[in-house]
């Protein structure tokens, strides 16, 4: 195959996530059985997420500094499933690299990325050959593995040998400088709350300056309070709620998210930490010595730091080349084909 031929198959894939739509919406209301986080409402914007960087000029400008290669070697993929779809762009950088893809799937996903990888070999045969599921990593040549801190220390035991990328943790943070507008709040309210925070480009910690008003940010998300119509979110609010009041901790509570001031980056699920700062500059000094911790930084502020900024709302819409952990997946690919 051509680099043109895969980028047109996976075009093609893109018109099934809405033309397909009697079997797409079948699979999008009931991926919740399989996984109670994956609600039709986050495996749908997974999807139209998908849909519009799947379009044909945008795949060939992402890929047109890389050659066109077809190599023998195969990609290992161990993929997360903390969130729909979140090892598509993998499949989709080993396969339009022109390399054999063997890929492990999260069983919290599996449903719908066996979904796509069937419809991709529908509409472009040729991927049959060059894409395998597997249960096991076997007889690969180069691997990408995705999971947590812990997990990170048996990929590399296994792994180690192999040309690899390796993800651990990351976490994401907003900063608000009071000067924000409702809507401009509202937006930050989707990068907090989309996919219920499970994902390392949620934002699970805010920094604020002195003083600020926190009714304001209330203000602004209040638009979100249903999150806590979902058990198990609701569960996760919960249960932090009666750990902060069992033990004095101070925190904000508005009904169904909870701020505690902290120094640390992860937060639990249904609380977000925020930390005062006193100007912008010493901020984003700061954050630059945390840049291997963070996956992504949302504000409506300019910032000069190292880890990828976006305007608030757009941090759970990454782009083509908006690559995991700041790893270049493609040129990690070719340097090794």
């Amino acid at each position: 195959m051509t680099k043109k031929q895969r980028l047109e198959g996976f075009a093609k894939l893109a018109n099934l996530f809405i033309n397909d739509h009697a079997e797409l919406q079948h699979l999008v209301a009931t991926a919740h059985h399989k996984n109670a986080w994956y609600t039709a409402e986050h495996v749908n914007k997974a999807f139209t997420s998908w849909k519009a960087n799947l379009d044909l000029e945008l795949l060939e400008n992402w890929l047109s500094p890389y050659p066109d290669i077809e190599s023998d070697k195969t990609v290992g993929l161990v993929l997360a499933g903390n969130i729909p779809l979140v090892g598509f762009h993998d499949i989709l950088c080993v396969l339009v690299a022109g390399f054999k893809a063997q890929i492990k799937v999260s069983s919290d996903d599996a449903l719908l990325t066996t979904y796509v990888i069937q419809k991709l070999i529908e509409v472009e045969p040729r991927f049959k050959d060059r894409v395998q599921l597997v249960d096991r990593l076997t007889d690969f040549d180069l691997v990408i593995a995705t999971g947590s801190d812990n997990s990170s220390r048996y990929f590399e035991h296994y792994f180690g040998k192999k040309p690899h990328i390796i993800r651990k943790n990351r976490n994401s943070i907003a900063i608000i400088t009071g000067e924000e507008s409702h809507e401009q709040l509202k937006a930050l309210g989707h990068d907090i709350f989309d996919y219920y925070g499970l994902g390392c480009r949620s934002v699970s910690k805010i920094f604020i300056p002195k003083n600020y008003d926190i009714s304001h940010f209330y203000e602004g998300i209040e638009s979100f309070k249903d999150v806590n119509t979902h058990y198990k979110y609701n569960n996760n609010y919960d249960y932090n709620k009666s750990i902060y009041l069992i033990n004095g901790d101070k925190h904000y509570d508005n009904g169904f998210l909870l701020l505690k001031q902290d120094d640390k980056i992860a937060s639990p699920l249904a609380v977000v930490y925020f930390e005062e700062y006193d100007n912008l500059d010493n901020l984003s000094q700061h954050l630059n010595t945390l840049s291997d911790r963070l996956q992504c930084v949302t504000s409506e502020a300019p910032l000069t730091i190292k880890t990828p900024a976006f305007k608030f709302g757009a941090g759970q819409n990454p782009a083509l080349d908006d690559y995991a952990d700041g790893v270049n997946t493609l040129e990690f690919l070719f340097a090794n084909q």
